[in-house]
């Protein structure tokens, strides 16, 4: 399972016209939210008369130079990191997404993915239109501009709202003009924070953190936030009764020192340690995580069962991005440079292992072989999520159903290929429990099978969408 993106926007409206704060604060902010993102990553200013931009294969770091930087002036900006959900791993498809239109510039940074993607493609291209990459990003920004022909901006974006169908948090630059939007069930987060002589939005509120601001709160679902001249202005074109908050943004996603939709990640975390516990105790010596995810929710196991917590697995956090070389033995090699154990807390322990997830099953069988080969006498995995059984549509680049281990697998034939001496899943109740949302304004559709939005060939128990009158 990859991560998704992360999006950044920062306007400090009184900046001498001249200045590189602003781009110096997004890459800060992106090099924060680089766990959303490892393909690339863009950042886009607008100096006083046109947009300039930066945009690049590979990590924060890599991409941008400090020289570069200190070129991109202006006050106000975006900027993206980006795993794809839709289209390849390309150049073409680095975000910001800049177009230029008859009456300006428009650069959009997005967080999701939509489920009429495709649909809506085909009908601007019987339009006329043409497209240069193949994520949704464009054809949100074709969407805009045929719109910003013959509206403002607020409702030219309320106009397209009402088309897309799917998953989407966006950072915009209308010109000089900076605009966050939250799709109407808010699956993706997306906060506001205030800093030194402005604001900022991002995806999580680590961002904000960093640039040594103050969370305010979370765009909420259904709305338009425009930061200009008379600070922050609202416009809330959809209001639901029920929300689809992402669980996996709790699970794994989210930096834990997040807060998201009024939650800090850490909190759910150790609770989902917690409630694994009760539902699924064994005798055993140690409690060991699979870092980093698993981390927090093995600290919630231990505390809970009162089983001494000790790491057995040391991840090497400065691998970056590694190739996989051919050959099963290389293959070996590559996990054990990402992972190597702590044999001396292992060794003739009775382990239980806490991961966040297991979707395929093969990183885990690899790990358990290696806690094994430490001389480890038992290996209990305890998982700090249901099982996933359907696929993700909105935004998550997950496997097929094919794929997925849970959805054609009996725990007991788990546990045999993941060579484990057992396995148990938090239920779906244990985990609405920890996050401490409604089940109703949860998207559940990885673990159910259930989709809160129409999804062509799967279930839905579609979420009422209800536009609010402004």
């Amino acid at each position: 399972m990859k991560e998704e993106c992360g999006v950044v926007g920062v306007v400090i409206p009184d900046a001498e016209p001249r200045s590189n704060n602003v781009a110096l604060q997004i890459y800060y902010a992106l090099h924060t939210l680089q766990h959303r993102g490892q393909e690339s990553t863009g950042i886009t200013i607008n100096d006083g008369n046109q947009l300039q931009s930066i945009k690049g294969m590979g990590l924060v770091p890599e991409v941008y130079s400090k020289d570069d930087l200190l070129k991109l002036v202006g006050n106000v900006g975006i900027g993206h990191v980006r795993y794809s959900t839709t289209g390849e791993s390309k150049i073409e498809n680095c975000q910001p997404m800049t177009v230029n239109y008859k009456n300006g510039t428009v650069a959009i940074a997005h967080n999701g993915n939509l489920v009429n993607g495709k649909e809506l493609r085909d009908e601007l291209e019987i339009d006329g239109h043409i497209f240069v990459t193949e994520s949704d990003t464009e054809v949100i920004a074709h969407l805009l501009v045929k719109k910003l022909l013959r509206h403002d901006p607020v409702e030219s974006i309320k106009a397209v709202m009402k088309r897309l169908v799917g998953s989407y948090s966006l950072t915009i630059l209308i010109d000089d003009i900076m605009i966050a939007v939250r799709d109407p069930l808010g699956f993706k987060p997306l906060c506001i924070g205030e800093i030194d002589g402005g604001y900022v939005v991002a995806s999580e509120s680590v961002a904000i953190d960093t640039l040594n601001g103050k969370l305010i709160r979370d765009v909420n679902p259904g709305e338009i936030v425009v930061f200009g001249s008379k600070g922050i202005e609202s416009y809330q074109i959809y209001k639901n009764k029920k929300t689809a908050h992402c669980v996996f943004e709790y699970i794994y996603f989210a930096r834990p020192d997040s807060t998201i939709d009024g939650k800090l990640v850490y909190k759910v975390r150790e609770r989902i340690g917690k409630e694994l516990s009760r539902e699924h105790p064994i005798d055993a010596d140690i409690v060991s995580p699979v870092p980093d995810s698993g981390i927090t929710s093995a600290i919630g196991y231990s505390n809970e069962s009162d089983i001494k917590y000790r790491e057995g697995l040391m991840k090497n956090r400065y691998i970056g991005r590694t190739f996989i070389l051919p050959g099963q033995e290389m293959r070996e090699t590559a996990v054990r440079l990402k992972m190597n154990t702590i044999s001396a807390n292992l060794k003739g322990k009775k382990v239980i292992l806490v991961d966040d997830s297991i979707v395929r099953g093969t990183t885990s069988r690899k790990i358990i072989n290696m806690v094994r080969n430490a001389g480890a006498l038992e290996v209990h995995a305890r998982i700090g999520s249901p099982p996933i059984k359907a696929p993700c549509y909105l935004g998550i680049d997950m496997a097929t159903r094919e794929e997925l281990i849970a959805a054609n697998k009996t725990n007991d034939e788990i546990k045999e290929m993941i060579n484990a001496d057992s396995i148990e899943y938090l239920s779906i109740d244990g985990l609405i429990k920890a996050i401490g949302i409604d089940r109703d304004n949860l998207c559940l559709g990885c673990l159910t099978g259930i989709y809160p939005v129409e999804i062509p060939g799967e279930e839905c128990q579609c979420r009422q969408l209800k536009l609010n009158d402004f």
